[in-house]
């Protein structure tokens, strides 16, 4: 067993004010996508300047932070939220779903697309290989709240997370998740990426292997104590929702690739 890095989970204290690793951990995820995009800019469209490209990352993190917290409030716990409608706005808390934050940048990327002369589907192909940054870095600010703790285990690499009430051995399940959403989902999509590919491939790459690898942590993850097991024994909400999102993926990139041997057929 290995022994949890005790953190504080409050990274500044200036009297009444405080800043959290997790709200840290965002400004690391956006930061790093801007740094990121910036230098495949001239790539994706030579005629935007930086200033219309921080424009492009201001609302997708708008459509994170907005579309997380509202997305964990009805997907997760809409009757604690219901009866204390405070608590929304208590993000440094924790409660922030992926899903409802992919609801959110899809919105802000089809809005922005549209006054910037852009399809839907070619922004999300540019934004797709950075959000691996953002997921990233938001499972390091959940293992630092000592969150979203795995099943209890006897391997090698189990810890006793100071918020587990039972203080049991548990796997380390946000850093697995950082590893495949972060880590692997990155590494994929920034090498598939390089080459050219048919406009939707890249979202539909990063809709599977997301879905997949989020999917797989579930069975070793602890789901959220107000919903538990939705059926089986074994199936959560989060292994439910990325269900349509693997097949939309794999739809994506069946259509994509159909498309382009059609248009290239069709060429003289």
């Amino acid at each position: 067993m290995l022994p949890y890095p005790q953190i504080d989970p409050v990274a500044i204290a200036l009297g009444p004010l405080k800043i959290h690793w997790y709200g840290l951990m965002y400004l690391v995820g956006i930061g790093g996508a801007w740094w990121l995009a910036s230098r495949r800019l001239e790539r994706f469209d030579a005629t935007w300047t930086k200033d219309k490209l921080s424009d492009l990352v201001f609302w997708v993190a708008m459509g994170v932070i907005l579309g997380g917290r509202l997305g964990y409030v009805f997907f997760y716990d809409f009757a604690a939220y219901i009866a204390e409608p405070a608590k929304i706005l208590r993000v440094w808390e924790g409660g922030m779903s992926f899903h409802g934050g992919l609801i959110g940048v899809m919105l802000a990327t089809w809005w922005f697309g549209k006054r910037n002369g852009k399809s839907f589907f070619e922004l999300m192909d540019f934004i797709a290989p950075l959000v691996p940054i953002g997921l990233g870095a938001g499972r390091i600010g959940n293992f630092i709240n000592a969150e979203l703790w795995g099943k209890a285990t006897d391997v090698p690499w189990a810890m006793v997370f100071p918020t587990d009430p039972e203080q049991l051995a548990r796997h380390p399940s946000q850093l697995y998740q950082f590893a495949l959403e972060g880590v692997a989902l990155f590494t994929i999509l920034w090498f598939y990426s390089r080459k050219p590919r048919p406009t939707m491939a890249v979202s539909g790459m990063f809709a599977v292997c997301y879905g997949i690898f989020r999917f797989i942590v579930e069975f070793v993850r602890v789901p959220d104590a107000q919903l538990g097991y939705l059926a089986w024994g074994w199936l959560t909400m989060g292994q439910v929702l990325c269900i349509p999102m693997i097949l939309a993926g794999l739809g994506l990139i069946a259509y994509a690739y159909k498309r382009q041997a059609t248009q290239e057929g069709a060429a003289p």
